[in-house]
């Protein structure tokens, strides 16, 4: 049980790190893999009928998106795309909600898609943005 503990914290210690040290860019990388994360773990928690892990792991997809991704968009400059950004998160919380609720497979792997598409663009642009 201790090195349990030891090892969640270093994991711990491991991503404050990584966060203290990443351009706003890679925030937001890292931010689409939590959720994308979140909602593979969900997926097996759905698999095994563990309700309330499945639960915590669609909450924290949520959290990331809600209060992570859709926070970070800046109205004024991001116009239009700001815009569509924001309804596709909405969207996709959305979705994880009709998952939790019912269960549904083909909602999370929806929800995961749609993070997918928009996180490789993220990472597409990565080199450009952080001056690699």
């Amino acid at each position: 049980m201790n090195m349990m503990r030891g090892a969640q914290a270093y994991a711990r210690v491991g991503v404050e790190s990584g966060v203290m040290s990443a351009s706003p860019h890679r925030l937001i990388v890292m931010l689409f893999d939590g959720a994308q994360a979140a909602i593979r773990a969900a997926k097996l928690h759905m698999e095994d009928g563990n309700i309330a892990a499945k639960g915590q792991s669609i909450s924290k997809a949520m959290d990331i998106v809600n209060n992570g991704l859709a926070a970070a968009l800046d109205r004024e400059q991001g116009g239009e795309l700001a815009e569509r950004l924001e309804s596709l998160y909405d969207y996709v919380v959305r979705l994880l909600m009709k998952a939790n609720r019912h269960n549904d497979q083909a909602a999370l792997d929806e929800a995961a898609r749609l993070l997918d598409d928009i996180g490789s663009a993220w990472r597409e642009i990565g080199p450009q943005v952080d001056g690699a």
